[in-house]
């Protein structure tokens, strides 16, 4: 198959190209990080089109975002706002008018009150629904990121871990979160690209973990690993606000995860 992964650069779209690049699948990477000309918030891109009329199907996950950190200080501004406004509608209108198969990546964050950033997603859910897509809800994905800014929780800790020999946390890492290792998100896309038309459209398709892991608790996998010191925050989490959506477990039919946490976070202690 060959595939077009929007957001090629990003936490799950760098991990994806190298993983379906290893199936034997054809990929073509688009990310604003390559070149100016591979922005989706230009209208009626003309790159965009021609790699559309090439590809078998599309991976939407593209999007302006971040971890927690990048969340709890962007995701309510101008610029954040209308960023994804743009890079959806554009989209959308290019995917609607080749009539291509496609994936939207959203969040379990979609469903939670008060989050720009859930708000944006779940608009781009009911689009994709309209559209006849598939939509997909990521559960907290980990593994390598380049992004020091756009980073995520596991990755910050590891990094201090290495090089600070200490893990400073930013709350008091009683929140819990589901948490997925990157290769583990990609199988699932591989196998819904290849099951598209099979996939009900009417389900759920929650890519997770399906275990709750405290931050405390990750931040002591990691001590266990790096024999690094831990200092707690003293508030409490602001992004997600320790909500507890659980995942609809449907996707099991078609995929399960296969790496547990402790193994991932050692893989990935390994890689920095």
């Amino acid at each position: 198959m060959r595939h077009l992964i929007l957001g090629s650069e990003g936490q799950i779209g760098s991990h994806l190209s190298r993983y379906l690049t290893r199936g034997g699948h054809t990929v073509i990477e688009f990310d604003i990080i390559n070149e100016s000309e591979q922005d989706l918030r230009i209208e009626n891109n003309p790159l965009l089109e021609e790699y559309l009329q090439y590809c078998d199907i599309v991976h939407f996950l593209a999007y302006d975002v971040g971890g927690a950190k990048y969340l709890e200080k962007y995701q309510q501004s101008y610029d954040f706002i209308v960023n994804n406004c743009k890079i959806m509608v554009n989209t959308f209108d290019l995917i609607k008018k080749y009539n291509k198969p496609f994936i939207f990546a959203s969040s379990q964050m979609a469903d939670i009150n008060g989050s720009s950033y859930g708000m944006l997603k779940k608009i781009g859910e009911d689009i994709t629904k309209q559209l006849g897509g598939l939509l997909v809800r990521f559960w907290n994905v980990y593994g390598y990121e380049k992004d020091e800014e756009k980073s995520h929780v596991i990755t910050d800790f590891i990094k201090m871990a290495k090089y600070d020999k200490h893990i400073t946390m930013r709350t008091d890492g009683k929140e819990s979160r589901q948490f997925l290792y990157a290769d583990d998100a990609c199988e699932c896309l591989e196998i819904l690209s290849e099951n598209y038309k099979k996939i009900p459209r009417d389900k759920n398709l929650h890519i997770s973990s399906f275990k709750w892991t405290t931050i405390n608790e990750v931040a002591n996998k990691i001590d266990v690993l790096a024999s690094c010191g831990i200092t707690p925050g003293n508030r409490t989490d602001k992004t997600q606000h320790n909500a507890m959506n659980e995942p609809d477990p449907f996707i099991l039919n078609y995929w399960a995860p296969q790496t547990e946490l402790y193994d991932g976070i050692s893989k990935l202690l390994n890689v920095y």
